[in-house]
């Protein structure tokens, strides 16, 4: 803000122009009713000045903002105290955008007026409307400084990077004297992709230094500068060898010695100089570095003399993987690995736990098997509840990635193709016998004389458990555990891995029960306390799930609330879901909207950081958080809370009676006069006792927080969501979803159903063509092409002779030039020379031919019925799924339905409500 009143069409005098300073500096201290007046007494003698109106109304609106006011004295917990208060609150925002209004009316020529209503439409998140505000202040005032920052930081929040570099420049040009300018105008450049430019900012800041100054002394600030222009030329093709002899030359400035190591092995790799990436691998390793697999990766990229492009990729693997984990390594690769760590990296880590899991990704035949053994038995003897996790890890089958012949390894994920693997047969049969040697009563280990503990019996059944489960043998798991449960019954993991056996076989409710039971062995343990919500709203119990998660929550105000407040995205999507289930999807949409509303926040809450890590020259971490954010909305968890908003709309249009919401009133047309009275004054006292309760717990944290009002939601149901258009609503999610995460199949996918419903059939069928690029072997994309070839010509609006032409001409090469019931019955018989299909696919070929009629409804259903439950993904809520897709095919699938109801049922003997 200025310090002081600027030359407008009313200058104030210097009194006047003395309290306008008093305004200001009020309002940057937050102190909103010393402003206040302020501003009122220099409004008594000139009511028109137009930055005083402004400055006025921009403290309002900061008054509003902070939710600061007067709460009604004596305590009365009212309806109308807080509705009173919440009123005033919206009066004063409006207030405050009628007087910036005026202010800019009265005095359109001060960049006063023009910035402050540059910073009321910030403050309410229009950031295109301030960032016009802001440039109309320039223009009036174009070397303001404090402007010219503002506008920068909306630009870089809005990605505006071209004008983001712009005005850097700018302010660089007018103050060449400040360091933050240099390196913001750097950084604006590197996020421009100016990678030459922002390298080229950075030596000419070096330029203007003294040869003594601090700026090239050892510490943090010189050492981060060092290595972000490091980062920079690393981004860059062939500037390696630039790296290396800048890092030489500031070797004494940088202060972060793993970071610099780091830095100059990548180099040394990308140039092809193993040896020298090698050495500098092992220093690194003799750090102390130890479990770092990134690390591992470089130095196997150095051993094993791979192209660059695996390099680049072994520098980005994540959490446990490896070279080893990533690429088809042969038998003399292998070989070489196991020599190099072993007689250069044991000597330097023998204790490290990396030392032992690594190997087992490289190790092949009796030496694995050995290895393996040796794993599990250190792992049984501690009682490493994961160890089961850790074994399932190493069980990869081989995967064509790029389609041109390099193998690549896929982690294995069905229970079907666990059980194609030799090694898991293997495993089994090592831990089989340790549970016979410990059993026996000699408390031993195959050719084994140390005794072991009782524990170890335990957790190797545990372990037995863990494997039959990944082999899809849920109740084989479920005898082991309980034997687990019966000698220790306050073994909380036992319990946990009972609740998701339970779960696997399709007993949610016992699931819930039994984490339930097991949660109060230990009441301050938050993780089994959430796990034990999860499935209570799994089971659709969400009240009791509720009462759960209150207990790790602030023990005043509204729980939900609470929740809402600490942005707990992964309860509020299982929490619409299980509205979903009971048909209450305005409560659904409430859910999903508010995960939504999260991501929004994040993404708001990176603005505190783009002043400050240029100040504090984290500008490494900086550029990263930069470009997470631009991925934000491309997370899995934002995208299936917007799936979820649209797959609610989509039922809300198709079904548009189907608008239940829990809060709907009952049926008072069947009830006699008498009851309806009755009915009414029950609903009227229970809406009373609810909204009563809301203002008790709004002003009790008012009261107990000073001054500060809590939120009330106006819309628990979500009703107002439920009277939106919900097409248009589907349209703008889905645009969100393209715009963000095109590289999801599923992105498209709902494109696509959005599309045809809004008669867009080029729309339709770009989507089509998108998830094709993606995944051409999609079971929903299969379904989608059948549904689009059958639908019926384009609407009037469309029906023009080129877009009838379009749709034709690639309908047909979506087909691959056959007709729809060649292409279905072609798939059918796919299917039928494969027992292995997916169940999930056979469903989706099933509707198909239904759809086109290409056979009869018992045969298309017996695709299903017909070796489905053995083949890939047949889990309970795809068998859910098969028996709704059997019931919707009639009269005609009836006895093939009560067939897979019986396949089922053998197959899950605990499933409950499968009917």
């Amino acid at each position: 803000m200025p310090d002081k009143a600027s030359s407008s069409k009313t200058t104030l005098p210097k009194r006047e122009a003395d309290l306008f300073r008093d305004v200001v500096k009020y309002y940057e201290s937050k102190q909103f009713k010393r402003g206040l007046k302020a501003a009122d007494m220099i409004l008594k003698k000139f009511p028109d000045n137009g930055e005083t109106l402004a400055m006025k109304g921009l403290t309002l609106n900061g008054m509003a903002n902070s939710r600061v006011g007067n709460i009604s004295s004596g305590g009365r917990n009212t309806v109308q105290s807080l509705e009173e208060i919440r009123a005033q609150m919206k009066d004063k925002k409006k207030e405050a955008q009628e007087l910036v209004k005026a202010g800019v009316m009265n005095d359109m020529r001060s960049h006063v007026c023009w910035h402050v209503y540059g910073l009321l439409h910030r403050s309410n998140r229009s950031y295109n409307e301030a960032i016009k505000a802001y440039k109309q202040a320039l223009r009036i005032d174009p070397g303001n400084l404090q402007i010219l920052r503002d506008l920068s930081l909306l630009q870089i929040q809005m990605r505006d990077r071209d004008g983001f570099v712009d005005t850097r420049f700018t302010i660089l040009n007018q103050h060449p004297n400040n360091r933050i300018h240099w390196l913001s105008f750097a950084l604006a450049k590197h996020f421009a992709g100016d990678h030459d430019g922002a390298i080229n900012v950075i030596d000419a800041y070096y330029g203007t230094l003294d040869e003594g100054s601090s700026e090239k002394q050892r510490n943090y600030e010189s050492s981060e500068l060092v290595l972000y222009k490091c980062k920079i030329m690393l981004e860059m093709d062939g500037q390696e060898e630039k790296v290396l002899k800048y890092l030489d030359d500031c070797r004494d400035i940088v202060v972060d010695e793993g970071a610099l190591l780091s830095t100059e092995a990548m180099a040394y790799l990308r140039l092809g100089k193993f040896e020298k990436a090698k050495e500098i691998y092992i220093k690194i390793f003799e750090t102390g570095a130890h479990d770092d697999h990134k690390i591992h990766s470089g130095y196997m990229c150095t051993i094993l003399k791979l192209d660059r492009a695996t390099c680049i990729q072994a520098s980005n693997v994540r959490g446990t993987q490896t070279i080893a984990t990533l690429i088809h390594l042969d038998t003399q690769q292998k070989a070489k690995l196991l020599e190099a760590y072993q007689t250069e990296v044991q000597p330097l880590m023998p204790n490290s736990n990396s030392l032992l899991s690594i190997p087992l990704t490289i190790l092949e035949g009796d030496e694995l098997i050995e290895a393996i053994d040796f794993y599990m038995r250190k792992f049984l003897v501690k009682g490493v509840p994961s160890l089961g996790d850790d074994i399932k890890s190493l069980l990869y089958v081989e995967n064509d990635k790029s389609g041109k012949g390099m193998k690549y390894l896929k982690r294995a994920k069905d229970p079907l193709e666990f059980r194609s693997i030799e090694l898991l047969d293997k495993i089994c049969g090592l831990v089989d016998g340790y549970l016979v040697a410990l059993h026996c009563g000699k408390s031993r280990f195959p050719h084994s004389d140390d005794l072991q503990p009782t524990e170890t019996l335990l957790w190797t059944l545990h372990l037995r458990s863990q494997l039959h489960e990944i082999c899809g043998e849920y109740q084989e798991g479920l005898v082991l555990v309980d034997r687990c449960i019966k000698q220790q019954p306050d073994g909380i993991e036992f319990s946990e891995r009972k609740a998701r056996l339970l779960k696997l076989c399709g007993d949610v409710e016992n699931a819930a029960e039994v984490l339930d039971s097991v949660r109060e062995l230990d009441l301050q343990d938050r993780y089994i306390n959430n796990k034990t919500a999860k499935y209570m709203l799994r089971a659709n119990k969400p009240d009791v799930a509720l009462q759960r998660m209150a207990l790790f929550t602030r023990h005043e105000g509204n729980p939900a609330q609470n929740i809402y407040d600490m942005q707990v995205s992964w309860y509020e999507i299982e929490l619409a879901r299980c509205m979903i289930r009971k048909n209450d999807l305005g409560k659904a949409l409430k859910q999903f909207a508010a995960v939504i509303k999260h991501y929004e926040d994040f993404n708001e809450d990176q603005f505190d950081f783009h002043a400050y890590c240029i100040r504090k020259v984290t500008l490494r971490a900086y550029i990263d958080i930069l470009r997470f954010e631009d991925g934000l909305y491309g997370t899995r968890v934002y995208c299936d809370a917007v799936e979820g908003m649209i797959a609610c709309y989509l039922h809300l249009h198709d079904n548009p009676g189907d608008t239940s919401s829990g809060a709907n009133e009952p049926d008072y047309s069947s009830m006699t006069a008498a009851q309806r009275k009755k009915a009414k004054a029950i609903a009227r006292k229970k809406k009373k006792n609810k909204v009563e309760s809301k203002v008790s717990n709004g002003e009790k944290s008012a009261n107990g927080e000073g001054g500060k009002i809590c939120e009330v939601d106006e819309d628990p149901n979500g009703e107002l969501l439920l009277k939106k258009n919900h097409l248009d609503e589907a349209k703008k999610y889905s645009d969100l979803l393209i715009a963000n995460a095109p590289s999801r199949i599923s992105s498209w996918l709902i494109q696509y159903d959005v599309s045809v419903r809004r008669g867009k059939q080029l729309l339709a069928l770009q989507a089509l063509y998108k998830a094709k690029q993606i995944d051409p072997t999609d079971s929903d994309l299969f379904f989608c092409i059948v549904d689009f070839a059958l639908r019926e010509c384009p609407k009037k609006n469309d029906s023009n002779a080129i877009v009838l032409d379009i749709v034709a001409k690639e309908m047909s090469v979506l087909l691959c030039g056959k007709s729809v019931n060649d292409y279905v019955s072609q798939a059918a018989e796919k299917i039928r020379k494969d027992p292995s299909t997916s169940l999930y696919e056979r469903i989706c070929v099933a509707k198909a031919l239904v759809r086109v009629n290409a056979t009869s409804v018992k045969e298309a259903a017996s695709l299903i019925v017909d070796g489905g439950i053995n083949g890939k993904y047949a889990n309970i809520l795809n068998c859910q799924k098969a028996l709704k897709c059997l019931k919707a095919f009639g009269v005609g699938a009836n006895e093939l339905k009560i067939s897979w109801m019986k396949q089922v049922r053998e197959r899950y003997q605990l499933v409950k409500n499968f009917e």
